[in-house]
């Protein structure tokens, strides 16, 4: 069984999901690859995972760095749990691009390369936006696409975090806008 809640943010309705004991899903409400892997079957309930999750995300809408550790089931193929790992591992308040996750993943398997957009296709299915920062996942050339909840969210993420904004830029097209 799974089950939800929500959570009321600066930058809008955000739906949580939970097996019962982890965090599996937190998607604004509306975002592309919204609720994407949550079943028909899911039941709204007050979970302790969900004051965990809502103490986490107040420190972070404070601007402050979280201090709480949440439970996570990340979803997915084994490509995306370790794309996800990769994300976790992008300290408060920094970036990194798509092609350093891909140098990254191609390293740890003995390959010569790996595809940065295979990456950015990871990246753009992650289930636990925020706690699971994709936001600070962002072009070589600086550009800040690939955000499923959308650019302007991202734009703010990044500023909350104190991410000198001047190095990005936002791209006139793209998927993610």
């Amino acid at each position: 069984m799974q089950y939800t809640s929500h959570y009321e943010s600066p930058l809008g309705t955000i739906l949580l999901a939970s097996d019962g004991e982890a965090l599996t899903g937190l998607w604004f409400e509306g975002q592309r690859y919204f609720a994407l892997h949550l079943g028909g079957e899911h039941e709204e309930r007050d979970l302790p995972v969900f004051g965990i999750v809502r103490e986490w995300l107040d420190e972070y809408f404070s601007g402050k760095e979280p201090s709480v550790s949440v439970p996570l089931c990340v979803q997915g193929s084994a490509f995306h749990r370790e794309v996800a790992d990769i994300m976790l591992t992008i300290p408060y308040g920094e970036t990194m691009t798509y092609g350093e996750i891909a140098s990254l993943i191609a390293e740890r398997h003995g390959m010569e390369r790996m595809s940065a957009r295979a990456v950015g296709g990871a990246v753009g299915h992650n289930e636990i936006s925020i706690i699971i920062p994709c936001h600070r996942v962002v072009g070589t050339n600086g550009s800040l696409t690939g955000y499923g909840g959308g650019i302007w969210r991202k734009v703010r993420l990044l500023e909350g975090e104190g991410v000198d904004m001047s190095k990005f830029h936002i791209p006139s097209q793209g998927t993610a806008l």
